[in-house]
């Protein structure tokens, strides 16, 4: 059966929320807004960014990323592209890529690192939020500046 309309709309309306939730992730990470980035978890939301260390909460997701960025927020910037979401109802699976371009002692960007985020989302009081997130690194460079998955 084709969708309707109206099930077409909403499909359209649910990428694009996801797609922006993984835009807002980066700018509160290159912002250092972590109160903006722990609320794009969802309540019981997990993060487990490999080295960098593992939360569950909003508290303890915004106290992780408190203690990952001491000292270096604008010194990093955040490309995440790439999106595959795949919606089923109120929950989605989704994969993005994600390249860290950091700041050198002189001022030139140099790529750090390039990766996957692999997540789980929900529709959670109407907004899609990260049920889980676990972030990969698929090329590490030899520059090895303070990174942030």
């Amino acid at each position: 059966m084709n969708p309707t309309l109206e099930e077409r709309l909403r499909r359209l309306e649910d990428i694009l929320a996801i797609q922006q939730l993984f835009i807002d992730y980066g700018l509160a990470l290159d912002t250092g807004d972590l109160d903006a980035y722990a609320q794009l978890f969802a309540t019981a939301g997990t993060v487990n960014l490999g080295p960098i260390g593992r939360a569950t909460g909003r508290s303890e997701i915004r106290a992780l990323m408190a203690q990952t960025l001491e000292g270096l927020v604008g010194s990093s910037f955040h490309i995440v592209s790439s999106p595959q979401i795949n919606l089923h109802g109120d929950i989605a699976t989704s994969q993005v890529m994600w390249t860290v371009i950091h700041r050198d002692k002189n001022g030139q960007p140099q790529v750090t690192m390039i990766g996957k985020h692999h997540d789980e989302l929900i529709r959670e009081n109407g907004e899609w939020k990260i049920q889980t997130r676990k972030g990969t690194v698929d090329i590490p460079s030899k520059y090895r500046a303070p990174e942030i998955l």
